[in-house]
């Protein structure tokens, strides 16, 4: 036969014999009646739609499945192990400590129409957000670009005025607002943390934010005193720091008391620190790791893990020990302390 075929060969090249097939083959012989009525089975067996495929060794193919397998099982996990890290916490968690402020003397009242009069014009006291202190970045660090600096900064105003200045939040119980602002991996100690305070240093609910009991504090004024400052640097590759430290003061009055009730101060100071990785700046979350605050006046020996407790209004607190008068105002000492004296702020 000619190389390449004649072209009565055309109709043929669409099976395919293969040894197997010529094996199990059944062979019968005909009979006459067969033979002339030309009605006679074709042993063929016909391609499957594969394509280019079907020209290829058995192997070859198989081989071709288990690399589409494995790389598709290489990009299911690569998608879904992050939300599994999330799921599991990622070793992140808040570490919160308290030190009461009291005041051995009755705390004088204020002026229910001018409540922050008496503070000094010097400690640089600003009403809510204007006294945060928050940089404007003119460059990034190394890992982390202007823009991403500026992102991870304004999610720390958002926390700082959701926890510490909003009304809803200070005296309605609001926490909403607070844990929506938390990476997924914080978000189950937070949870925990309001479902069952505990003094822990894990999950104490004033770690996370500051508020009073509605029961008992009323705001009698909107307004927040605010003195302090906010930085950031590089932690490593992956990690942005960001640090706030602020003096915050509230003009309370007992809850349900007339508007011309009696008005006192509150002062908390709060230092917070706050990690923030890249997807956190992508999703406008972050991660709070401290938080310690000095809150006065209270009493020593109140439970302050739910709710800050202002010690009860006119009322002189039992005298504190070691290490003595505080001002929560001077930003040179640390914050944590055991129980100590309030002391008047200075300018």
């Amino acid at each position: 036969m000619p190389e390449g075929g004649s072209g009565s060969d055309d109709e043929y090249r669409s099976v395919v014999f293969d040894e197997s097939f010529v094996r199990a083959a059944r062979i019968t012989e005909l009979s006459a009646d067969e033979r002339l009525g030309g009605h006679v089975p074709r042993a063929i067996r016909h391609k499957f739609g594969l394509g280019a495929l079907a020209s290829l060794p058995r192997q070859a193919v198989t081989l071709l499945l288990l690399v589409v397998l494995a790389f598709g099982a290489a990009v299911y996990f690569g998608v879904t192990a992050p939300q599994h890290e999330a799921a599991r916490g990622g070793g992140t968690q808040l570490t919160a400590q308290l030190t009461a402020l009291t005041a051995p003397q009755a705390p004088p009242a204020a002026d229910p129409n001018n409540p922050f009069g008496t503070l000094p014009a010097t400690a640089g006291y600003a009403d809510g957000s204007a006294g945060l202190g928050l940089p404007v970045p003119t460059t990034g660090t190394t890992h982390f670009s202007q823009t991403q600096v500026a992102a991870a900064l304004d999610t720390v105003r958002r926390y700082l005025e959701a926890s510490e200045l909003t009304a809803s939040v200070l005296v309605q119980g609001e926490t909403a607002q607070v844990r929506q602002l938390l990476a997924p991996a914080e978000q189950s100690q937070f949870d925990a943390a309001t479902a069952a305070p505990a003094d822990d240093q894990h999950h104490a609910v004033t770690g996370w934010m500051v508020r009073f009991d509605p029961m008992k504090v009323a705001l009698a004024s909107n307004t927040v005193k605010v003195a302090g400052s906010v930085s950031f640097t590089e932690l490593d590759p992956g990690t942005l720091e960001i640090t706030g430290d602020h003096t915050l003061v509230y003009a309370l009055r007992p809850a349900g008391a007339p508007g011309a009730g009696p008005v006192s101060l509150y002062t908390v100071r709060r230092e917070v620190r706050f990690d923030v990785d890249h997807n956190d700046v992508a999703y406008a979350q972050l991660r709070l790791v401290d938080s310690v605050e000095q809150a006065g006046p209270s009493p020593c020996g109140a439970a302050q893990a739910e709710y800050l407790q202002p010690q009860a209004f006119g009322a002189a607190g039992a005298p504190a020990a070691s290490p003595g008068a505080v001002n929560p105002a001077d930003h040179a000492h640390p914050a944590w302390q055991s129980c100590a004296v309030l002391a008047s702020p200075k300018g």
